[in-house]
Formats: C-alpha cells, sequence, structure tokens
C-alpha cells in the first residue's frame, strides 16, 4: 500500500511570517485585481521569486472561449523563465480575491498549475516552494510544489 501525506504549515496572518515570505505574498496582493477576469470575477495573482532574488508577476486572464484562458501561475512561470532564462524559480505566492466571499482559507493551485509547477522542479532540479495565501494574509506554506501532485506525470514518462 501507498501513503500519500501532504504537509503544509498554516499561519492566520501575514505577520507570522518570515519577512522574505511577506514581501513575496505582500507583491502578489499588490498586483492582485489587475488579471482579465470579466467571467468568473475570481482574480489570482502569482509571485515567483528566481535565484537572483527578482519577484516576477503573473495574475488570470480570463477569455470568452473559457478553454484560452491561463492561471496566474503558469503566467507567472513564463514571465519569470522568459525575464531570467537560466534562473530557478525558487518560490511562488499564489493569492486569490474571491467576490462571492465563500473561502476562507488560502487555495492551491488547479491541476494544470500543479502539472506547470513540477515540470518546473524537474527543469531546474529543484523544488518550487509555495506560500497560498488570501487576501487577508492566513497562508499555508508548502516546501515543495511536488507535494500537491503525487504520482505525476514527469519528463521520465514520455
Amino acid at each position: 500500500m501507498k501513503k500519500i501525506e501532504i504537509t503544509l504549515d498554516s499561519f492566520d496572518t501575514l505577520s507570522e511570517l518570515s519577512a522574505s515570505d511577506q514581501s513575496l505574498v505582500r507583491a502578489a496582493i499588490e498586483r492582485l485585481g489587475t488579471g482579465h477576469a470579466p467571467y468568473s470575477n475570481f482574480h489570482v495573482s502569482a509571485a515567483c521569486r528566481t535565484q537572483d532574488g527578482q519577484i516576477w508577476i503573473g495574475t488570470n486572464q480570463e477569455n470568452a472561449s473559457f478553454p484560452v484562458g491561463i492561471c496566474a501561475e503558469r503566467v507567472a512561470l513564463s514571465v519569470a523563465n522568459m525575464q531570467a532564462p537560466g534562473q530557478k524559480v525558487i518560490e511562488m505566492a499564489i493569492v486569490y480575491r474571491d467576490p462571492s466571499h465563500r473561502h476562507k482559507d488560502p487555495l492551491a493551485p488547479c491541476g494544470m498549475c500543479r502539472q506547470a509547477l513540477s515540470e518546473q522542479s524537474q527543469r531546474q532540479a529543484s523544488p518550487v516552494r509555495l506560500l497560498l495565501a488570501n487576501e487577508k494574509g492566513a497562508s499555508w506554506i508548502c516546501e515543495d510544489a511536488n507535494s500537491l501532485l503525487p504520482l505525476s506525470f514527469d519528463l521520465r514518462d514520455l
């Protein structure tokens, strides 16, 4: 039998995080709402920090042809890889704004984004740390994005 466990550190407020983590979450919060989400009004912002300390932001981009949209996490990864070629993405903060106010806890990336984060980790041969937060600062920290997609299909499977 295979047992799969996910470990997340949980924090109630932004002030409980390290200064470095706070700055990354704040970078994502600052851009929250600048995406294009006219259909869901559900805004997501992702801030990547590369190994050289630069921060790259992505926001969700919806489209009337719904499958054509792209999530903030994949936008941020694309921007970081394009603007800082060869730099490892060491961590990503993901923040959302939910107009329905149904969600109080942080939310995890969708399956497509989990796969993209997993492949980023494989390409750079090091984990991507995730800071999942809500707009008010409640946060979950996941030390390796791969733990959110156990049994993933990866480059070795091709």
